[in-house]
């Protein structure tokens, strides 16, 4: 559990960025992070936000995992990134929480590392969903469901 709450304070270097490109796309944190619990679970996603639809109705809500891939192994980031990401998805499911996870990504490293075949069959097999962002101009990039 100290593990746990010390590793909130760890932040993506991009967060801020994504952060930018959600706001500029319209959509509104509302929690940085995002506490998940479930039984004696207790996890911290990115970003939890929410893009209103009509002004009566409530908006659409999701979870956002940041990863930044800078270690020297792309494939050790690409693991790191996909076990957080199916726990979190479970856990979400787990609890009820009927909010889907996207894995934001920067816009190079899903054009170069993403592009392999061998992860595109990964991702395709876990059905990942991806927000592709630019990092200098903090946009979003494409959305991939």
């Amino acid at each position: 559990m100290v593990a746990e709450i010390q590793n909130r304070g760890r932040r993506e270097p991009n967060t801020d960025a994504v952060k930018n490109a959600l706001i500029k796309d319209g959509w509104t944190i509302i929690a940085d992070p995002y506490f998940l619990q479930y039984e004696d679970a207790e996890l911290y996603a990115d970003l939890f936000v929410e893009k209103g639809l009509l002004a009566e109705q409530e908006g659409r809500k999701i979870v956002v995992e940041i990863k930044s891939f800078i270690s020297p192994s792309p494939m050790r980031d690409f693991e790191t990134a996909l076990g957080q990401y199916i726990l979190y998805r479970d856990i979400l499911q787990l609890a009820s929480k009927n909010y889907k996870i996207y894995l934001a990504i920067r816009d190079t490293v899903f054009d170069t590392f993403f592009q392999r075949k061998s992860i595109q069959a990964v991702v395709k097999l876990q059905q990942i969903e991806f927000i592709i962002f630019n990092n200098e101009r903090e946009e979003i990039t494409l959305w991939i469901n």
